[in-house]
Protein backbone atom coordinates (compact mmCIF):
# COMPACT_ATOMS: atom_id res chain seq x y z
CA UNK A 1 0.00 0.00 0.00
CA UNK A 2 1.36 3.41 -0.95
CA UNK A 3 0.56 6.54 0.94
CA UNK A 4 1.68 10.11 0.40
CA UNK A 5 3.09 11.17 3.74
CA UNK A 6 4.68 14.48 2.82
CA UNK A 7 4.55 16.60 -0.33
CA UNK A 8 6.71 15.06 -3.02
CA UNK A 9 7.52 12.04 -0.89
CA UNK A 10 5.83 8.65 -1.25
CA UNK A 11 6.67 5.79 1.07
CA UNK A 12 5.35 2.35 1.82
CA UNK A 13 3.03 2.50 4.78
CA UNK A 14 3.84 0.29 7.75
CA UNK A 15 0.93 -2.01 8.46
CA UNK A 16 -0.49 -2.11 11.94
CA UNK A 17 -0.09 -5.60 13.31
CA UNK A 18 -0.57 -6.86 16.83
CA UNK A 19 1.16 -10.14 17.61
CA UNK A 20 -0.13 -12.66 20.09
CA UNK A 21 1.39 -13.53 23.42
CA UNK A 22 4.19 -16.01 23.69
CA UNK A 23 3.37 -18.18 26.73
CA UNK A 24 5.93 -18.72 29.43
CA UNK A 25 8.35 -15.91 28.57
CA UNK A 26 7.89 -14.10 31.88
CA UNK A 27 8.27 -17.30 33.86
CA UNK A 28 11.38 -18.36 31.97
CA UNK A 29 13.21 -15.04 32.16
CA UNK A 30 12.10 -13.90 35.62
CA UNK A 31 12.02 -10.37 34.23
CA UNK A 32 11.47 -7.92 35.77
CA UNK A 33 12.82 -8.51 39.26
CA UNK A 34 13.24 -4.82 40.12
CA UNK A 35 11.86 -1.40 39.23
CA UNK A 36 12.43 0.01 35.76
CA UNK A 37 13.24 3.45 34.39
CA UNK A 38 11.63 5.06 31.35
CA UNK A 39 13.53 8.09 30.15
CA UNK A 40 11.55 10.71 28.25
CA UNK A 41 13.94 13.07 26.44
CA UNK A 42 11.48 15.97 26.49
CA UNK A 43 9.94 18.36 29.00
CA UNK A 44 6.90 17.30 31.06
CA UNK A 45 3.49 17.94 29.57
CA UNK A 46 4.19 17.23 25.91
CA UNK A 47 2.75 14.31 23.97
CA UNK A 48 5.88 12.15 24.45
CA UNK A 49 5.63 12.64 28.21
CA UNK A 50 1.87 12.01 28.34
CA UNK A 51 2.05 8.85 26.22
CA UNK A 52 5.12 7.52 28.03
CA UNK A 53 3.54 7.95 31.44
CA UNK A 54 0.43 6.11 30.28
CA UNK A 55 2.50 3.15 29.08
CA UNK A 56 4.83 3.22 32.11
CA UNK A 57 1.90 3.15 34.53
CA UNK A 58 0.29 0.20 32.77
CA UNK A 59 3.55 -1.73 32.40
CA UNK A 60 4.17 -1.26 36.10
CA UNK A 61 0.70 -2.52 36.96
CA UNK A 62 1.13 -5.58 34.73
CA UNK A 63 4.53 -6.48 36.18
CA UNK A 64 3.99 -5.45 39.80
CA UNK A 65 6.97 -3.08 39.62
CA UNK A 66 7.39 0.67 39.40
CA UNK A 67 8.30 2.05 35.99
CA UNK A 68 9.69 5.46 36.91
CA UNK A 69 9.46 8.18 34.26
CA UNK A 70 12.53 10.42 34.17
CA UNK A 71 12.37 13.54 31.97
CA UNK A 72 15.77 14.37 30.45
CA UNK A 73 15.14 17.14 27.91
CA UNK A 74 17.68 18.95 25.77
CA UNK A 75 19.17 19.04 22.28
CA UNK A 76 15.79 18.21 20.71
CA UNK A 77 15.63 14.91 22.55
CA UNK A 78 19.20 13.80 21.95
CA UNK A 79 20.48 14.27 25.51
CA UNK A 80 18.02 11.75 26.92
CA UNK A 81 18.57 9.49 23.92
CA UNK A 82 22.32 9.42 24.59
CA UNK A 83 21.71 8.37 28.21
CA UNK A 84 19.60 5.44 27.05
CA UNK A 85 22.00 4.51 24.25
CA UNK A 86 24.79 4.15 26.84
CA UNK A 87 22.67 2.20 29.34
CA UNK A 88 22.90 -1.54 29.95
CA UNK A 89 20.78 -3.47 27.42
CA UNK A 90 18.96 -5.44 30.11
CA UNK A 91 15.44 -4.06 29.66
CA UNK A 92 15.47 -2.05 32.87
CA UNK A 93 16.10 1.24 31.07
CA UNK A 94 13.60 2.16 28.36
CA UNK A 95 12.93 5.33 26.40
CA UNK A 96 9.54 6.76 25.57
CA UNK A 97 9.89 8.61 22.30
CA UNK A 98 8.06 9.87 19.24
CA UNK A 99 8.63 10.30 15.53
CA UNK A 100 10.67 13.34 16.57
CA UNK A 101 13.58 10.97 17.18
CA UNK A 102 14.17 9.92 13.55
CA UNK A 103 13.31 13.46 12.46
CA UNK A 104 16.01 15.00 14.64
CA UNK A 105 18.50 12.22 13.89
CA UNK A 106 18.05 12.87 10.17
CA UNK A 107 19.26 16.47 10.45
CA UNK A 108 22.03 16.12 13.03
CA UNK A 109 25.44 16.17 11.38
CA UNK A 110 27.08 14.51 14.40
CA UNK A 111 25.72 12.39 17.21
CA UNK A 112 27.63 10.55 19.97
CA UNK A 113 25.90 7.31 18.94
CA UNK A 114 24.68 5.62 15.77
CA UNK A 115 21.05 6.79 15.48
CA UNK A 116 19.99 3.71 13.50
CA UNK A 117 21.78 1.06 15.56
CA UNK A 118 21.86 2.40 19.13
CA UNK A 119 18.28 1.37 19.93
CA UNK A 120 15.85 -1.49 19.58
CA UNK A 121 12.24 -0.35 19.21
CA UNK A 122 10.31 -2.66 21.56
CA UNK A 123 6.89 -1.37 20.60
CA UNK A 124 4.86 1.36 19.00
CA UNK A 125 1.80 2.62 20.79
CA UNK A 126 -0.16 5.21 18.81
CA UNK A 127 -0.29 7.53 15.83
CA UNK A 128 -2.19 10.73 15.14
CA UNK A 129 -2.34 13.74 12.87
CA UNK A 130 -1.27 17.10 14.25
CA UNK A 131 -3.36 20.22 14.72
CA UNK A 132 -2.61 23.52 12.97
CA UNK A 133 -2.99 26.46 15.36
CA UNK A 134 -2.55 30.22 15.09
CA UNK A 135 -2.60 32.98 17.68
CA UNK A 136 -5.98 34.79 17.69
CA UNK A 137 -4.26 38.03 16.65
CA UNK A 138 -3.49 36.54 13.22
CA UNK A 139 -6.28 37.84 10.93
CA UNK A 140 -7.16 34.52 9.32
CA UNK A 141 -10.16 32.26 9.84
CA UNK A 142 -8.92 29.43 7.62
CA UNK A 143 -5.76 27.91 6.19
CA UNK A 144 -6.71 29.37 2.81
CA UNK A 145 -6.87 32.88 4.27
CA UNK A 146 -3.58 32.37 6.12
CA UNK A 147 -1.79 31.26 2.94
CA UNK A 148 -3.17 34.28 1.05
CA UNK A 149 -1.89 36.61 3.78
CA UNK A 150 1.51 34.93 3.81
CA UNK A 151 1.84 35.28 0.04
CA UNK A 152 1.01 38.98 0.22
CA UNK A 153 3.48 39.47 3.09
CA UNK A 154 6.49 37.16 2.55
CA UNK A 155 8.33 36.46 5.79
CA UNK A 156 5.70 38.17 7.96
CA UNK A 157 4.65 35.03 9.82
CA UNK A 158 6.67 32.70 12.00
CA UNK A 159 6.07 29.25 13.40
CA UNK A 160 7.38 27.61 16.54
CA UNK A 161 8.75 24.20 17.37
CA UNK A 162 10.02 22.16 20.29
CA UNK A 163 13.50 22.39 18.78
CA UNK A 164 15.41 22.16 15.54
CA UNK A 165 14.61 18.97 13.65
CA UNK A 166 11.56 18.03 15.70
CA UNK A 167 8.11 17.17 14.40
CA UNK A 168 6.86 20.75 14.69
CA UNK A 169 9.86 22.02 12.71
CA UNK A 170 9.35 19.47 9.94
CA UNK A 171 5.60 20.05 9.84
CA UNK A 172 6.02 23.82 9.53
CA UNK A 173 8.72 23.52 6.88
CA UNK A 174 6.76 21.00 4.83
CA UNK A 175 3.60 23.10 5.06
CA UNK A 176 5.53 26.15 3.84
CA UNK A 177 6.92 24.17 0.91
CA UNK A 178 3.51 22.75 -0.03
CA UNK A 179 1.80 26.14 0.24
CA UNK A 180 4.58 28.01 -1.56
CA UNK A 181 5.11 30.53 1.24
CA UNK A 182 8.00 31.73 3.38
CA UNK A 183 7.85 31.63 7.18
CA UNK A 184 10.47 32.05 9.90
CA UNK A 185 11.21 29.11 12.19
CA UNK A 186 11.43 29.86 15.93
CA UNK A 187 12.83 26.90 17.90
CA UNK A 188 12.12 26.55 21.61
CA UNK A 189 13.62 24.26 24.24
CA UNK A 190 10.65 21.94 24.51
CA UNK A 191 7.05 21.87 23.35
CA UNK A 192 5.70 23.41 26.57
CA UNK A 193 7.68 26.59 25.87
CA UNK A 194 6.49 26.62 22.26
CA UNK A 195 2.89 26.33 23.46
CA UNK A 196 3.49 29.22 25.87
CA UNK A 197 4.94 31.13 22.92
CA UNK A 198 1.83 30.83 20.78
CA UNK A 199 -0.53 31.36 23.71
CA UNK A 200 1.22 34.65 24.51
CA UNK A 201 1.44 35.81 20.89
CA UNK A 202 5.21 35.50 20.74
CA UNK A 203 4.80 33.26 17.68
CA UNK A 204 2.05 33.17 15.07
CA UNK A 205 1.74 29.48 14.21
CA UNK A 206 2.31 26.14 15.91
CA UNK A 207 1.62 22.71 14.43
CA UNK A 208 1.52 20.30 17.34
CA UNK A 209 -0.28 17.41 19.01
CA UNK A 210 -3.82 17.74 20.27
CA UNK A 211 -2.66 17.20 23.85
CA UNK A 212 -0.48 20.29 23.54
CA UNK A 213 -2.99 22.55 21.78
CA UNK A 214 -6.53 21.66 22.83
CA UNK A 215 -6.20 23.10 26.38
CA UNK A 216 -5.10 26.40 24.83
CA UNK A 217 -8.01 26.32 22.39
CA UNK A 218 -10.46 25.75 25.23
CA UNK A 219 -9.08 28.82 27.01
CA UNK A 220 -9.29 30.95 23.85
CA UNK A 221 -5.54 31.45 23.57
CA UNK A 222 -5.17 29.78 20.18
CA UNK A 223 -7.36 29.23 17.13
CA UNK A 224 -7.16 25.81 15.49
CA UNK A 225 -7.59 25.98 11.72
CA UNK A 226 -7.18 22.39 10.64
CA UNK A 227 -5.78 18.90 10.96
CA UNK A 228 -2.71 17.54 9.14
CA UNK A 229 -4.35 14.48 7.60
CA UNK A 230 -5.17 14.71 3.89
CA UNK A 231 -8.72 13.54 4.49
CA UNK A 232 -11.14 14.41 7.27
CA UNK A 233 -9.96 12.70 10.42
CA UNK A 234 -12.42 10.66 12.51
CA UNK A 235 -10.33 11.76 15.48
CA UNK A 236 -11.18 15.42 14.77
CA UNK A 237 -14.37 15.37 12.68
CA UNK A 238 -15.03 19.10 13.11
CA UNK A 239 -11.66 20.19 11.71
CA UNK A 240 -10.94 20.52 7.98
CA UNK A 241 -7.78 18.94 6.54
CA UNK A 242 -5.01 21.40 5.70
CA UNK A 243 -4.01 20.08 2.27
CA UNK A 244 -7.16 20.96 0.25
CA UNK A 245 -6.97 24.57 1.44
CA UNK A 246 -3.89 25.45 -0.56
CA UNK A 247 -1.16 23.05 0.58
CA UNK A 248 -1.51 20.15 -1.89
CA UNK A 249 0.00 16.87 -0.74
CA UNK A 250 0.66 18.08 2.79
CA UNK A 251 0.16 15.42 5.45
CA UNK A 252 1.88 14.80 8.76
CA UNK A 253 1.35 12.07 11.33
CA UNK A 254 3.00 11.66 14.71
CA UNK A 255 3.77 8.28 16.18
CA UNK A 256 4.82 7.20 19.65
CA UNK A 257 6.87 4.23 20.76
CA UNK A 258 9.20 2.68 23.30
CA UNK A 259 12.89 1.95 22.67
CA UNK A 260 15.53 -0.06 24.53
CA UNK A 261 19.32 0.03 24.19
CA UNK A 262 20.71 -2.15 21.40
CA UNK A 263 21.73 -5.63 22.51
CA UNK A 264 18.53 -6.36 24.40
CA UNK A 265 18.17 -10.16 24.82
CA UNK A 266 15.55 -11.70 22.54
CA UNK A 267 13.43 -13.09 25.38
CA UNK A 268 13.20 -9.68 27.05
CA UNK A 269 12.35 -8.01 23.75
CA UNK A 270 9.51 -10.49 23.31
CA UNK A 271 8.23 -10.02 26.85
CA UNK A 272 8.26 -6.21 26.68
CA UNK A 273 6.84 -6.15 23.15
CA UNK A 274 4.01 -8.51 24.07
CA UNK A 275 3.10 -6.49 27.14
CA UNK A 276 3.07 -3.20 25.22
CA UNK A 277 0.87 -4.75 22.52
CA UNK A 278 -1.54 -6.06 25.19
CA UNK A 279 -1.75 -2.58 26.70
CA UNK A 280 -2.34 -0.90 23.34
CA UNK A 281 -5.09 -3.41 22.49
CA UNK A 282 -6.91 -2.87 25.80
CA UNK A 283 -10.17 -0.95 26.05
CA UNK A 284 -8.64 1.14 28.83
CA UNK A 285 -5.85 2.35 26.54
CA UNK A 286 -8.30 2.94 23.69
CA UNK A 287 -10.29 5.29 25.92
CA UNK A 288 -7.09 7.09 26.90
CA UNK A 289 -6.00 7.47 23.27
CA UNK A 290 -9.43 8.77 22.28
CA UNK A 291 -8.99 11.56 24.82
CA UNK A 292 -5.51 12.28 23.43
CA UNK A 293 -6.78 12.40 19.84
CA UNK A 294 -4.73 9.38 18.78
CA UNK A 295 -5.36 5.86 17.53
CA UNK A 296 -3.70 2.56 18.58
CA UNK A 297 -0.77 1.59 16.38
CA UNK A 298 1.39 -1.51 16.78
CA UNK A 299 3.98 -3.15 14.55
CA UNK A 300 5.17 -6.74 14.21
CA UNK A 301 8.79 -7.46 15.30
CA UNK A 302 10.08 -7.55 11.71
CA UNK A 303 8.62 -4.10 11.10
CA UNK A 304 10.02 -2.76 14.36
CA UNK A 305 13.49 -3.90 13.24
CA UNK A 306 13.22 -1.67 10.16
CA UNK A 307 11.46 1.24 11.82
CA UNK A 308 14.41 3.50 12.63
CA UNK A 309 16.44 3.01 9.41
CA UNK A 310 13.31 3.50 7.30
CA UNK A 311 12.09 6.54 9.23
CA UNK A 312 15.49 8.25 9.31
CA UNK A 313 15.83 7.79 5.53
CA UNK A 314 12.31 9.16 5.07
CA UNK A 315 13.03 12.23 7.16
CA UNK A 316 16.26 12.92 5.28
CA UNK A 317 14.20 13.17 2.09
CA UNK A 318 11.64 15.32 3.90
CA UNK A 319 14.40 17.64 5.13
CA UNK A 320 15.40 18.33 1.53
CA UNK A 321 11.80 19.24 0.66
CA UNK A 322 11.40 21.43 3.75
CA UNK A 323 14.80 23.09 3.39
CA UNK A 324 16.02 21.85 6.79
CA UNK A 325 19.80 21.59 6.75
CA UNK A 326 21.91 19.23 8.91
CA UNK A 327 23.38 20.93 11.97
Amino acid sequence: MKTSVWPGLTVTALAAVTIGNVPGVHAQSGFPTKNLQMIVPYTPGGSADVMSRAIAQRLGAAWGKNVVVDNRPGASGMIGAEIVAKSAPDGYTLMGHTSSYPATAAVRAKLPFDPEKAFVPVGTTARAPMLFAIHPSVPAKSIKELIALAKKNPGKFNYGSSGTGGNNHFAGGLFSAAAGISMTHVPYKGISLAVTGIASGEIDILIASSSALLPQKDSGRVRILGVTSQQKSPLFPDLPPVAPQGAPGFEYFLWWGVFAPAGLPADRFTLINNEINKIVASSDMKKFLDIQGAEPWTLAPAQLAKLLPDEIARYKKAAQIAGIKPQ
